[in-house]
């Protein structure tokens, strides 16, 4: 006997939210594994310390536990990508936009988006075996681990999250603007630049807050091409090692489970995730502001 279609709706309806449920399931999930044994780490730490001592000793003899030199390396080689990818991914969103044939574009995205398939140990070699005695030749003084080649190799790979985004919104506005635009006079780089970037700018803030997102939170490069040496500065010539690094470090094994240098891994991590749960909910809100904007 056939199954009627209101049951059908109701099967369907119930595996959608189901389906919708799943994360945020996972993100309430993560965050109870990192708050338990968060807690645990505070009730032996201060968090006062945690977040004003300047130096991050967890696994010596003399323990400090202070967050800022983790929190400054993760910034800083961000930062360096942020720089980076910012004004090339919009100006290449730009160019495919307004300037490049509809055959180039379709030609070119792909190739673009294949720049985020590559494996990031493949990148974090390349900084390091590439990148640094490249620079090293310009930048004498710069040591073999250093935050800036790793930045750089981290903004080239987040080069295609601002693209790609930025082209979609940038195709969104509509022609019309354009149209109006050339008729007061205004030429290509003026329309462009002028008129169509602001004109999508949420979209295109949206995408550099997800790209930093993801440069927040990656792992391998700054693994292999920064050094894991976890130091106050914002000197990008020198070694530093970021939130991740050092949990990538902890978990390796070395360290004793249910101890307070295990626990630390919990404390960084569920700070890096305020930080990209926070932007993540900047982009959201930007996006819901704006969406309607040229309605």
């Amino acid at each position: 006997m056939a199954k009627s279609p209101v049951k059908s709706e109701r099967l369907i309806e119930a595996v959608m939210i189901f389906c919708s449920l799943i994360s945020v399931l996972t993100t309430i999930g993560i965050i109870l594994v990192l708050s338990i044994d968060t807690i645990k780490f505070f009730s032996e730490v201060s968090i006062v310390e945690f977040f004003t001592d300047l130096e991050w000793t967890p696994l010596f003899e003399d323990q400090h536990f202070g967050i800022l030199p983790l929190l400054s390396g993760t910034i800083l080689t961000t930062l360096i990508a942020t720089l980076l990818a910012v004004p090339v991914g919009v100006s290449i969103a730009v160019y495919l936009n307004e300037y490049a044939s509809k055959k180039f574009t379709s030609a070119v995205k792909p190739i673009l988006e294949v720049l985020a398939a590559i494996p990031t140990v493949v990148y974090g070699f390349f900084a390091l075996q590439f990148v640094t005695p490249l620079l090293q030749q310009f930048i004498p003084s710069l040591a073999g681990f250093n935050a800036l080649s790793p930045g750089i190799v981290m903004g080239i790979m987040i080069i295609p999250y601002i693209t790609s985004l930025s082209e979609d919104a940038l195709r969104a506005v509509p022609n019309s603007l354009r149209e109006a635009s050339y008729g007061l006079g205004a030429n290509k780089l003026q329309t462009a630049f002028r008129v169509m970037v602001p004109a999508a700018s949420s979209g295109i803030i949206v995408s550099i807050i997800l790209a930093i997102s993801r440069a927040l939170g990656e792992t391998m490069i700054v693994a292999i091409a920064a050094g894991q040496q976890p130091n106050l500065t914002l000197n990008p010539l020198e070694s530093v090692e970021t939130i991740t690094t050092y949990i990538v470090q902890v978990s390796m094994g070395d360290v004793p489970q249910d101890s307070l240098e295990y626990r630390t891994i919990f404390a960084a991590g569920i700070t890096l995730f305020a930080f990209t749960f926070l932007l993540n909910n900047i982009s959201f809100w930007i996006q819901k502001k704006y969406q309607n904007r040229y309605d």
